[in-house]
């Protein structure tokens, strides 16, 4: 108890500044759907994708991989995106919060270097080839560009981290002939087309596509998530998750290959939402003990925050597609209640946990 209790005054306020930036970013997408909100929130429209993408998962996943780094150098990584938030918030100097992603994307990419010499393996490399792209998309921004441009740098680094993560997991099972060759070359195919994207200055995502399709096939075919979904309780839980976020993947890169007039909005928030917000949904019951030494103990209604993510995504997405200005405000309202359900869900099962835990193991009868 007193060891852990340094861990979670250094790591908590971390996480509450992401959710600073995820409940911001959230306020400030509804504005933009024409949600009325009381307060500054119409201010937040131009920064709802800097402070979902890189003040709510930026920070999050820094934190993860400065905790697997071990090194208390990596933990300014998520100091330095979780600052560039609150400055995005708070109404500071655009230019020194894109400052504070880069010097994130930085470190993240320098822990990433330091366990791929350490751990020699292809998906370090992958993450470390993550966190690149995490830095490339941040000195776009701070270099004054228009932010579309750093967008497809932005969605190399979650999928490249994510990717890189399950494919250390599916070390697990005796790798079948190809895998390898073939996860090469679907990151090799999404790389190349965000260096294609970045080359046509105009942040176009069609070249993106190819490769996310080919990620998420991978994903689908290889992923542990195909034996452990016949399994039951949080490891069902996880994999279905899993198995549904890698579907929005894919549904993102066929979107990203579309130039129907919101096909970049249903793309974008296909990855951004479909894919990485599930991933966030499968591990917060898994990642959050190892980062604050919490017990968040499964509970069936977890899924209740995921089908009302995945229903109103495909209401919005249906929206875009249409062009029903109406639907695509009730999706979004449904993707902020998914949200605030997920939170609310979360802090309960976690208080409920160290409930459970003050009152010890039942005595024998």
């Amino acid at each position: 108890m007193t060891r852990s209790l340094p861990v979670r005054l250094g790591r908590a306020p971390l996480l509450a500044l992401a959710a600073l930036s995820m409940l911001a970013g959230v306020a400030g997408g509804l504005a933009r759907l024409g949600v009325a909100l009381p307060g500054p929130a119409a201010d937040l429209t131009l920064h709802h994708g800097p402070l979902m993408v890189a003040g709510l998962f930026g920070t999050v996943i820094g934190l993860e991989r400065a905790v697997a780094a071990g090194a208390r150098w990596t933990f300014l990584g998520p100091l330095a995106s979780g600052l560039a938030g609150l400055l995005l918030v708070a109404g500071g100097p655009v230019g020194v919060a894109a400052g504070l992603f880069a010097l994130a994307g930085l470190v993240m990419l320098a822990g990433g270097l330091v366990m791929a010499v350490r751990h020699p393996a292809l998906h370090t490399a992958v993450l470390a080839g993550g966190g690149a792209c995490w830095l490339a998309g941040n000195l776009v921004w701070l270099a004054g560009r228009p932010l579309a441009e750093a967008v497809p740098w932005w969605i190399g680094f979650l999928v490249l981290v994510i990717a890189g993560e399950r494919l250390e997991l599916s070390r697990l099972l005796k790798p079948p002939p190809g895998r390898t060759a073939l996860f090469l070359a679907a990151a090799a195919l999404l790389a190349g087309g965000i260096v294609l994207s970045s080359l046509d200055r105009a942040g176009e995502l069609a070249p993106v596509g190819p490769g996310l399709l080919a990620l998420a096939a991978w994903l689908l075919r290889y992923d542990i998530a195909r034996r452990t979904v016949r399994q039951g309780g949080l490891v069902r839980y996880v994999a279905v998750c899993l198995l549904g976020g890698y579907g929005w993947l894919a549904a993102g890169g066929l979107l990203a290959l579309s130039d129907a007039a919101f096909a970049r909005d249903a793309a974008l928030h296909a990855v951004f939402l479909g894919f990485v917000l599930t991933m966030v949904f499968a591990h917060a019951p898994i990642i959050l003990p190892a980062l604050l030494k919490v017990t968040v103990p499964y509970r069936p209604l977890f899924y209740l925050h995921v089908a009302i993510l995945h229903g109103s995504l495909a209401l919005r997405l249906l929206a875009d597609l249409t062009d029903r200005v109406e639907l695509r405000a009730c999706g979004g309202l449904g993707n902020a209640l998914a949200i605030l359900v997920f939170a609310a869900m979360t802090v309960a099962s976690a208080v409920r946990g160290r409930t459970a835990g003050r009152r010890g193991p039942p005595s024998a009868p």
